[in-house]
């Protein structure tokens, strides 16, 4: 957060200099844009969609600065097989009773080179895995896949009895804080609740996705697939109207099933876990050995949580993966270099994302394929903001089927970035997203396509060629400022946490 609004300072001491310098015309989306005031304003399209906010991800949505934390414990590295060496200071450290905001402390891992065999586990909350940046490495010298620092708790989200209710808005717009249900005296401020979206037969044949192109291997989508779990919590009670902490990101329709809600715990998950100032490496036969190192921090069952500073060499996919039931975690300044496997279907997912409200920003990937990516059914908001990948060989983007809420803001890639119908690619992803955002990306090519129905893809102010998608005949996403140099809102991400932060948006040329 301290880094967002130090750069937001460095826009706005431009204003003086820039304003001197010949710009050209300021490009204005109608989409979302900044009022004389300074404010944000959001225009709905005919149903009354409009632009989410995409500013609440990330670590306590961004309303909390990653903390700084004492070390509690240090070790340095021993001869051979550092595995069990590490895991039992964490584990010595998860011994330990937790302050009143859930924190253990930090294990320092000295400088040095720790070999690991194994995966090093952080199964309790308010553990912090730090090192002395580049000086300490974990070094994975197994020849067999696997995640070389793995945060997980417990256990799957419950649904509390007699909580369930029905949304009763014949349709719920993208955008919306809020809701209509059947009986709000269920609810308090503070509820923890799951908008459940259920997936309908007449939901996927409106969209065909029971109507791939066969190939060997090829599935329909079914609707015990695309049952879509949103996490919330309450913020407001209003007769049986409720407010949400964050946006929907996917229409909700009576004629497709409607919504529901209801209230959950997670009694397992894990908060207040990081892992920061670390190199992670991995041992590797050849170019082209699958067959090590998988993914440098595996984060799930974890909120709260984040990956700080954290450089990987010569892994065989990612350097951060956040599995399903990973949220709010923030992925801020990782780097994913030279990977080393085969380049082809499954390998090099630079940063992947399965999770919901989290924030990968300012993170570096080089030789990956799909840099920075978000799998099958995976519930946002999300935001990949201000990342950079080179030397890629695939797409960045939405890449399985059906992320809902992501926003690519800052993207800059010498490869493409596509949001598609992708048709019967793998086992039949069909379409990849609705309500993904593309903000100011720079690419080689992009892709947006918009499903047939129940929602739509923007790209917004991207400098690229239009590429060639995967499938023709598909409707076209909305388009705004293509190839415009001068954005009103350089930062869609930026801009909203600077309001919610009361803060006044001023343009980078010097006007308001």
């Amino acid at each position: 957060m301290r880094h967002i609004i130090a750069t937001a300072g460095l826009w706005l001491t431009c204003m003086t200099t820039t304003a001197q310098i010949k710009m050209p015309p300021v490009f204005k989306s109608a989409l979302v844009s900044v009022t004389d005031s300074g404010t944000l304003t959001y225009t709905p399209d005919r149903r009354g969609n409009t632009m989410p906010d995409f500013s609440r991800v990330g670590y306590h949505h961004n309303d909390k600065p990653l903390p700084v934390h004492p070390v509690r414990m240090e070790i340095g590295p021993v001869e051979g097989d550092n595995t069990a060496h590490i895991q039992q200071a964490i584990d010595a450290l998860e011994a330990l009773p937790s302050d009143e905001a859930g924190h253990r402390g930090v294990l320092l891992l000295r400088r040095g080179v720790y070999p690991v065999e194994r995966t090093l586990m952080v199964k309790s909350s308010g553990i912090v895995l730090r090192g002395e940046g580049d000086a300490t490495i974990l070094l994975a010298t197994s020849h067999e896949r696997y995640p070389v620092v793995k945060v997980s708790g417990q256990g799957l989200p419950q649904e509390i009895p007699g909580s369930r209710v029905d949304v009763t808005d014949d349709f719920v717009p993208v955008g919306t804080f809020s809701l209509t249900v059947s009986n709000a005296s269920r609810f308090r401020v503070g509820d923890r609740v799951i908008v459940f979206r259920p997936a309908t037969q007449a939901w996927i044949h409106a969209i065909k996705m029971d109507r791939i192109t066969e190939r060997k291997g090829t599935r329909q989508w079914s609707c015990e697939q695309f049952n879509l779990a949103f996490e919330r919590t309450v913020e407001r009670v209003e007769g049986n109207r409720l407010w949400l902490d964050n946006p929907v990101v996917m229409q909700m329709e009576k004629r497709y099933g409607g919504g529901q809600i209801y209230k959950y715990k997670f009694e397992g998950r894990v908060t207040e876990v990081g892992v920061e100032d670390l190199c992670i490496a991995s041992v590797y036969r050849d170019d082209d050995d699958a067959e090590h190192a998988w993914t440098g921090v595996m984060l799930d069952k974890a909120e709260d949580c984040w990956v700080s500073n954290v450089t990987t060499h010569h892994l065989a996919n990612s350097a951060v993966w956040c599995e399903r039931y990973a949220k709010n975690v923030t992925v801020q300044d990782c780097r994913c270099l030279e990977p080393k496997s085969v380049i082809t279907g499954g390998y090099r997912y630079s940063f992947y994302n399965n999770g919901q409200q989290n924030l990968f920003m300012r993170c570096l990937t080089t030789e990956g394929r799909h840099d920075f990516v978000t799998g099958a059914r995976v519930l946002g908001p999300n935001v990949f903001y201000q990342c950079n990948a080179s030397q890629t060989y695939a797409d960045i983007g939405p890449h399985h089927r059906w992320a809902c809420g992501t926003l690519y803001d800052n993207v800059v890639t010498d490869g493409a970035i596509n949001v598609q119908d992708r048709g019967n690619m793998g086992s039949g992803h069909g379409w990849a997203g609705v309500t993904q955002v593309l903000w100011n990306c720079h690419a080689k090519t992009v892709v947006v396509q918009s499903p047939w129905t129940t929602g739509t893809n923007y790209c917004i102010g991207t400098k690229a060629a239009k590429g060639k998608p995967a499938l023709d005949g598909r409707p076209e996403g909305v388009w705004e400022g293509w190839q415009e140099s001068n954005l009103q809102i350089r930062s869609l991400f930026l801009a909203q946490l600077m309001q919610r932060r009361g803060m006044r948006w001023f343009l980078i040329n010097g006007t308001e």
